[in-house]
Order: C-alpha cells, then sequence, then structure tokens
C-alpha cells in the first residue's frame, strides 16, 4: 500500500511536466479528429435508427415510457440523443485509452526509467507489438460487451457513476500492466507481477476510473452538454486523456518498482540456493 501511494504521489508530480502534457494532448488530437468524423457522418442517421429501436424494442420502450409517466412529456425528442451520447462516451473513451497505451504509454516509460531509480533494470522484451494488440483487442472486446450488458442500467441514477469506472479500472489495470512492462519484464515476470500485486492494480484502475467519472457523469447527464455536445465533448475528452496519463505514470512508477524488488528478492534466492549447493557438496566431498 505504501508503495501504491508512493507511486500516486510521483504520477501527480509528473502529469504536470510540459512533456507529459504534449502527450496528453497528441492522443486527444488523434482521438477528437477519428470521432468528429464519425459523429459528423453518423449523427442523424444514428439517431433514426436508436429512436425507431427505443420505441419499437420490448427491451427499451419501458425507459421512455417510464419518463412519460415521470412527467417528462417531451421525452421523445431528447431520448434518443441521449442515448446516442451515453453509447458514445464510453466508445471514446476506451478508444481513447487503447490509442494511449499504443502511442504514449512506451514514452511515459521510456521517460519514468531513465529516472536514477530505474535506470539500471535490465530490459528482458517480454512483450512485442503483436502481443500487445492481441491484448488490447481481447481487452477490447470484453470491455464493449460487459458496456452493452449494463448499459440499461446506467439509466438508474448512481450506476452512470459507478459502472464505468469499474469496466474502465479493470481495462485500465490490464492495457497499461501489459505496456508498461512490454520492454523491461520477461513473460515469466510479468505473469508473477500481474499475480501478486492484481489487487492493488485494480485498485489503481478503479480510482483512475473513478477521475474518470466525473466529466463522464457531467456528459451523460447534463443537458447542457447535450446542446453544446461538441465543445462539452472535447473538453471532457482532452480531461479523460490527462487522467489516463496520469494513470500510466501512476502504473509505471508502480509496477518498474515491484520488478526492481522482485529481481532483487529472486536474485538473493539463486544466491542462497548456490550456497546451499555448494555446501552440500563439501560435505559430500568431506
Amino acid at each position: 500500500m505504501q508503495q501504491v501511494l508512493k507511486s500516486l504521489g510521483f504520477a501527480l508530480v509528473g502529469t504536470m511536466h510540459p512533456r507529459m502534457l504534449w502527450l496528453s494532448f497528441r492522443p486527444f488530437l488523434i482521438v477528437s479528429v477519428l470521432w468528429g468524423v464519425v459523429i459528423w457522418l453518423s449523427w442523424a442517421p444514428a439517431l433514426e435508427i436508436l429512436s425507431l429501436f427505443l420505441t419499437s424494442s420490448i427491451f427499451t420502450s419501458w425507459i421512455q415510457d417510464g419518463l412519460i409517466w415521470a412527467g417528462f412529456e417531451n421525452a421523445r425528442a431528447w431520448i434518443a440523443p441521449l442515448f446516442f451520447v451515453m453509447l458514445l462516451i464510453p466508445l471514446i473513451a476506451i478508444s481513447l485509452l487503447v490509442v494511449i497505451a499504443f502511442t504514449t504509454v512506451p514514452a511515459i516509460v521510456r521517460t519514468v526509467s531513465r529516472q536514477p531509480s530505474y535506470k539500471n533494470i535490465e530490459k528482458k522484451n517480454g512483450g512485442s507489438l503483436l502481443g500487445s494488440v492481441i491484448y488490447s483487442v481481447w481487452s477490447m472486446l470484453i470491455s464493449l460487451a460487459l458496456i452493452m450488458l449494463t448499459l440499461p442500467v446506467w439509466w438508474i441514477p448512481p450506476m452512470v457513476a459507478v459502472i464505468p469506472p469499474l469496466i474502465w479500472g479493470w481495462l485500465t489495470m490490464r492495457l497499461m500492466s501489459y505496456d508498461v512492462l512490454a520492454q523491461h519484464a520477461s513473460e515469466r515476470e510479468r505473469g508473477i507481477l500481474l499475480d501478486q500485486h492484481r489487487w492493488q492494480l485494480f485498485g489503481m484502475g478503479i480510482a483512475s476510473g473513478m477521475l474518470g467519472a466525473v466529466p463522464t457523469f457531467f456528459w451523460a447527464t447534463s443537458a447542457l452538454a447535450l446542446v453544446l455536445f461538441p465543445l462539452v465533448s472535447f473538453i471532457a475528452l482532452w480531461i479523460y486523456s490527462i487522467i489516463f496519463v496520469f494513470a500510466g505514470l501512476w502504473f509505471t512508477h508502480f509496477l518498474l518498482h515491484a520488478l526492481k524488488n522482485l529481481r532483487v528478492i529472486e536474485e538473493e534466492r539463486s544466491l542462497n540456493t548456490e550456497a546451499r549447493v555448494i555446501n552440500m557438496e563439501l560435505i559430500d566431498h568431506d
């Protein structure tokens, strides 16, 4: 727990560095352009399809009926845009996290690994670009499946601030852990570290997800967010980007320190084993 908090402090300070702010701005630009084009091309047809689905499907028609029963007479006018925005939020956030994992986390690891505390850690290259792609795609598909299964529950007031952090926390843990250790740890070492520190890493991922829930909650529940969707989405997206860069720093400091300790322990264990073997040989020789 002490190292989790210590790494948290390093990450908070590091996030304010101009280089880290630039590293948060670059993926924000990439994802903003890509999703801007997608939203511009799909807004009208998507709203038509969603409106038809929400009124005709037995699984979702209750949402609109419930809102009208509660006194929201104009629910038909804004329920489809709201549902579309709620659907877009996790997709945009996940795509941003994946872009940061590929383009930004390696740069964060290079920057942090130059610090005196981690400079002498040997690189064993236990991960690869192909492995990262497969790992990321598989993790993303699981997250999307969880989002689609839980999306109707998001309409229950507190759930929109609870479920997304849990999903993004799990995804953040998986992506960050793999990419941080890809260069420095062997495959065996990565497995040991993920097994030993699973709950600390998951807690760090959830904490990062909870930070991301702040713009998510405003984005998904504010009428102003619907009216000013392009502007609000850009601001929220950059906040997401900064939070994910912070998470990258947090995971990097924690995992590189854990890797260094693991190697020290294994080296001591190896020396003790060699000493015991030598003693046994001397005893047999006598």
